[in-house]
């Protein structure tokens, strides 16, 4: 039960190019503690997909455990990879019939199928919105800050990828529930990559972050 009380988080997703990139830190909190500095907040769902989570982490986990169960279904049943509108939709479903007895989570879904790269922000009542960039969680209003001043269409992944440190750099400075280090993962048509942290620190160095 301990688990299920941990939260206070930071995550972000954006469309590029050719892709989406999503990042997170991984620090949870219990009130003024913190209880974990590797918590993980991006799920992978697919080969194409994946999930960001914020609240709950009980709450959290069952969800990305259902969403990988189902896009493995669709695959089985359909030969075919399930669409990222699909996933936001089932997903909002899901989470529409608990709103009277809630899961405590706001989910970003993003991933690239046939018809391109999509993002879209989950709320604990089941609403689905698709957005260019997203945010959740409790530094979210510093996320937001600097990608709306930054954020351009048609970014080249190398730039998404420097955005989204920079964006997660600032929210981890000003919000105290979000810290410990950045997960980066990109998706494209072609691969799903998750930078290693190596790679993450390198590129905040030539940020000067």
């Amino acid at each position: 039960m301990e688990m299920e009380n941990k939260k206070g988080t930071t995550t972000l997703a954006m469309v590029f190019d050719n892709g989406i990139v999503a990042a997170s830190e991984h620090r949870a909190t219990m009130g003024m503690l913190i209880a974990h500095k590797v918590a993980k907040k991006i799920y992978k769902v697919d080969e194409h997909l994946l999930m960001t989570t914020a609240g709950l982490v009980g709450d959290a986990q069952l969800l990305a455990r259902v969403m990988r169960v189902q896009a493995e279904l669709y695959k089985l049943e359909r030969e075919e990879r399930m669409p990222v509108r699909g996933a936001a939709m089932l997903m909002a479903n899901i989470l529409n019939q608990r709103k009277f007895y809630p899961y405590y989570v706001q989910l970003i879904m993003a991933g690239v199928d046939l018809t391109g790269s999509h993002v879209f922000s989950i709320d604990a009542a089941g609403g689905a919105i698709e957005d260019i960039y997203t945010t959740t969680g409790s530094g979210s209003p510093y996320v937001f800050g600097v990608l709306e001043d930054n954020f351009k269409k048609n970014l080249d992944e190398d730039s998404a990828i420097d955005l989204a440190i920079r964006a997660m750099n600032a929210a981890i400075k000003r919000d105290a529930a979000s810290g410990n280090g950045i997960e980066v993962v990109v998706v494209t048509s072609k691969a799903y990559h998750r930078l290693s942290d190596e790679e993450v620190e390198e590129r905040m160095k030539k940020l000067g972050l």
